[in-house]
């Protein structure tokens, strides 16, 4: 296990039940399903398919695959968050592992998806996605949603990650460009989206800024209407998050 994998076991098996808490409310269930769900998926069959939530955590992403009639298969290396994962979606298969070396079959997955975990990869990033490579068919989509450098907001956050305790040392921004760049001959870049204003920050990431969850359930309800508004405007400059859809060549 390379050691920045040790850290992310280690970092989130120590706050997997405050995690699921904030990260597993109604409020940011339905953030995920409004600004990350619907565009990652978009055009994407997923009925009967097999899915592969990669960092999948408890399973956030899962309920709405199963909800779509995927075929979900969950993988984390954090057996606390995997121990949620079985609970909460015992019909799907668990996998307690590591995303660089997974064990999965190859050209087996119709779609791969990863939700916020890549940007806890480096230095290790390349070769994780090498490996989701050879788990998806030809043809395959590999979806994910991750925090993005080139933007304002992430100066703030470069900040933030090294003063921060719930932040590991090696956390940071994924630069798509460059991954576009390394990844050219594997994949063929389908979409491309930008996301992610005052809910991301104050509805999804409730936990970063320490949030009361009697408080939270104050101001969601507010706050999920104006990310709305404020998206169609924002664009990548000033946006917090990217998604992106990816197929296999």
């Amino acid at each position: 296990m390379s050691s920045a994998v040790q850290l992310q076991k280690a970092h989130y098996d120590s706050i997997a039940e405050e995690y699921e808490s904030h990260y597993g409310d109604f409020y940011s269930r339905q953030y995920r399903s409004r600004f990350i769900n619907e565009p990652l998926f978009t055009g994407i069959e997923l009925e009967g398919r097999n899915v592969l939530e990669a960092m999948c955590g408890s399973g956030h992403t899962t309920e709405y695959l199963l909800s779509k009639g995927a075929r979900v298969t969950g993988l984390d290396i954090s057996s606390g968050e995997m121990a949620f994962f079985k609970k909460n979606w015992p019909d799907a298969t668990a996998v307690c592992g590591s995303i660089l070396a997974t064990g999965l079959p190859d050209c087996y997955f119709d779609c791969v998806a990863v939700i916020g975990g890549l940007h806890h990869l480096h230095p290790n990033l390349n070769e994780a996605i090498h490996e989701l490579h050879r788990t998806l068919k030809p043809g395959g989509s590999l979806c994910f949603a991750e925090p993005h450098s080139r933007a304002l907001p992430d100066i703030v956050r470069a900040y933030w990650y090294k003063h921060d305790s719930l932040f590991a040392k090696n956390e940071a921004s994924i630069d798509v460009q460059q991954l576009k760049n390394n990844f050219a001959k594997h994949f063929s870049f389908k979409t491309e989206s930008y996301h992610g204003n005052v809910a991301y920050l104050l509805v999804l990431n409730s936990m970063v800024f320490r949030v009361p969850l009697s408080f939270k359930r104050i101001y969601s309800p507010a706050l999920l209407a104006v990310e709305s508004v404020i998206e169609r405007m924002q664009g990548r400059l000033m946006s917090c998050f990217v998604v992106s859809q990816w197929r296999k060549l």
